[in-house]
């Protein structure tokens, strides 16, 4: 791991791992989310999970900046995240201590291990944002990891994964193949320049076992504050014809793209 730094300019606080920003903490409010697929990931739970507390585990920590706002905007929600780093964990407990009345648990284990352990039908949300030096690691992209996420949302849950990757989404639009097997429904939500193939970046990928609210998804997507767009499993497949699972059991899981330029890249 490279040299972890916390940068504080006015009110937001940025997470650094080896000079790559991991997160961004508001230190005024935590509901204000300050990296643009952070407020995706927001705006998928507030459009699609239903209202009040919610069970959510987290995979990837960071600064928390996530379960600050679920904790922000759904006050009482149980929430477990799965941080194998222990020396970030404990920083941004020190630097960037958590809200009073949280019930935000971190556990020092990977996804992987993690998700195993989890009982069943134990969360509403599942949110996937972990990443090793700025990529997505190849264990978490397999369909075995997703059918384990399944497992753990049981019917009625939703799952979200921060993903990144180069022009054309096609390794994404892998990871999107290989959820829609394990629970059904799929889509992405993310800027329109990323969602048309302009440049390297961010979607979030939105999964269900029921069929997604397109309709709220996009009403959502339009009152942003940047220009985002909403891209259904039908387009994804029409850009991306023949896109395959990967699996841990023939090898083909891969970890996302190399970004362009890692040490200026946000991943959190």
């Amino acid at each position: 791991m490279g040299e972890l730094v916390v940068e504080v300019e006015r009110s937001v606080a940025t997470v650094l791992v080896g000079g790559l920003p991991q997160s961004a903490v508001d230190l005024d409010d935590d509901r204000v989310l300050h990296f643009e697929y952070v407020q995706h990931l927001a705006l998928a739970v507030d459009a699609l999970a239903p209202a009040g507390p919610l069970r959510v585990t987290h995979v990837g920590g960071g600064g928390l900046t996530l379960p600050r706002w679920v904790h922000a905007t759904r006050p009482g929600s149980p929430q477990i995240v799965l941080e194998p780093d222990a020396a970030l964990t404990e920083t941004v407990r020190r630097e960037l201590p958590l809200p009073r009345g949280h019930r935000i648990r971190v556990r020092p284990v990977g996804g992987e291990e993690g998700m195993a352990a989890l009982a069943d039908d134990s969360a509403d949300v599942v949110v996937l944002d972990a990443f090793v030096d700025g990529r997505v690691p190849a264990g978490l992209t397999g369909v075995e990891w997703l059918d384990a996420a399944r497992r753990v949302l049981g019917t009625g849950g939703l799952f979200l994964a921060n993903l990144t990757d180069e022009p054309g989404l096609r390794w994404a639009a892998r990871v999107a193949a290989g959820a829609r097997e394990s629970f059904g429904h799929t889509a992405f939500v993310g800027l329109h320049e990323v969602l048309k193939g302009r440049r390297f970046g961010n979607v979030v990928l939105v999964v269900s076992a029921a069929p997604l609210d397109l309709y709220t998804l996009r009403r959502a997507a339009a009152s942003a504050a940047l220009p985002t767009g909403v891209m259904p499993w039908s387009d994804v497949a029409r850009r991306v014809p023949g896109a395959r699972p990967m699996r841990l059991a023939d090898g083909t899981t891969t970890p996302s793209p190399v970004p362009p330029d890692p040490r200026g890249w946000r991943v959190r």
